[in-house]
């Protein structure tokens, strides 16, 4: 089997497991449980684990909250600070790309009386700075903006809304998931207000990640998501994952021994042959800025399902996994100006630091017989070769 599907979730790392197997089977005690030495015990290495979070990041580890994942943080932020800002207004800005669990969240929002901008995209995905300048009036009181796109890999220019933001004095929330190493995400240049990451995209254990809030002279308020005990500065009830809390942490520490050009010359060589090797194919925002680690392929008049029915062993997808059972075209594909068809014929491949050379070779010759096979019993495919289709 070879695994490119990394965007939607990674290798577990072998020192992650062994960190985490103690927690499991001898350290099981409950981490709010301070009156006895092993509660301790447990709260200590909850306590390790956001500091390694917060050394990465470069901020203070009480700005850092564990949660069980990228969702639960950017349904923390939405929210919460609608339901404590409501004072200063109703409005939030995002933009038309950005992950369902923002999306979706958004629209729960506006039932609840919240004024909503979708920021539109180019070709290219990338948003125009001018117009976020625009959308901003006295009622914003969130700006929410991932820093890389699930689907695309397109990277969003967030130093330069993060300024913007700061000008303007709105709160800039930003879902770095897909930066986390990947890319240098450096708190101290970064001026973000909150942004979250989940330990799974970056070889740590599944539900469980992170959410940043920064500390000014006058802390961000946000109302908690889930009440109960006062875990998390009473921000996050709830009995802490102990052994998840603990493979974050080392994972996260890991991820500076990543090492990102070679996935870039990995992805670019893939690219390289697909469009070389197979016939009327083009990848997604080709010369925007991407992460090193992303390509969005679409095959012209070759749908993305059959050709994944076609190459059983290796793992793709056809966009993010949050959203893999629906039938609609990828939402991301269509505000960058696809056609239905040519969504629907799109796949994402997304490599990781185990990619290997010949992996991409091996996928590379399955896609061009999976493609080429398909292609040659379609119809609509021989009248666009005739000249028929445009």
């Amino acid at each position: 089997m070879i695994y490119l599907d990394n965007n939607a979730t990674s290798r577990l790392d072998q020192e992650v497991l062994d960190s985490m197997l103690p927690h499991l089977k001898e350290d099981y005690a409950n981490a709010s449980s301070l009156q006895h030495k092993m509660g301790r015990h447990a709260n200590q290495a909850i306590e390790e684990a956001r500091k390694s979070v917060a050394s990465i990041l470069r901020v203070q580890p009480k700005e850092i909250f564990f949660t069980s994942g990228a969702t639960e943080s950017i349904n923390m932020v939405l929210r919460g600070v609608f339901e404590r800002y409501q004072s200063k207004g109703n409005h939030i800005i995002t933009c038309q790309t950005e992950h369902k669990a923002t999306l979706s969240t958004c629209a729960y929002l506006e039932k609840k009386g919240a004024r909503i901008s979708y920021l539109p995209v180019d070709k290219n995905g990338a948003i125009d700075l001018n117009e976020l300048k625009e959308h901003i009036t006295a009622q914003t009181i969130l700006v929410s903006l991932m820093s890389v796109n699930n689907e695309t890999g397109v990277i969003h220019p967030i130093k330069e809304i993060a300024q913007i933001c700061r000008e303007e004095d709105v709160a800039f929330f930003c879902d770095s998931t897909q930066s986390i190493g990947k890319q240098d995400f450096d708190l101290t240049t970064l001026h973000l207000d909150f942004c979250c990451l989940s330990a799974h995209k970056f070889h740590g254990p599944k539900g469980v990640g992170a959410l940043f809030i920064r500390r000014k002279t006058k802390p961000l308020q946000v109302a908690p998501l889930i009440t109960g005990g006062n875990q998390e500065q009473s921000l996050r009830g709830g009995t802490y994952n102990v052994p998840a809390i603990v493979g974050m942490g080392i994972a996260i520490q890991r991820i500076k021994e990543i090492n990102t050009s070679k996935i870039t010359q990995l992805r670019d060589y893939f690219e390289k042959r697909i469009l070389s090797e197979i016939e009327e194919c083009t990848v997604t925002a080709q010369k925007a800025n991407r992460i090193c680690n992303t390509s969005n392929i679409t095959f012209k008049y070759a749908r993305g399902s059959e050709i994944m029915t076609k190459i059983p062993n290796i793992a793709i997808s056809s966009g993010s996994a949050c959203v893999s059972g629906s039938r609609n075209p990828s939402h991301v594909l269509k505000a960058m100006g696809l056609s239905d068809e040519d969504a629907f014929c799109s796949l994402r491949v997304s490599l990781s630091k185990h990619t290997t050379l010949q992996e991409i070779d091996h996928t590379v010759e399955a896609l061009k017989t999976a493609v080429n096979d398909i292609r040659s019993y379609s119809p609509i495919w021989q009248m666009y070769k005739d000249g028929l289709l445009g």
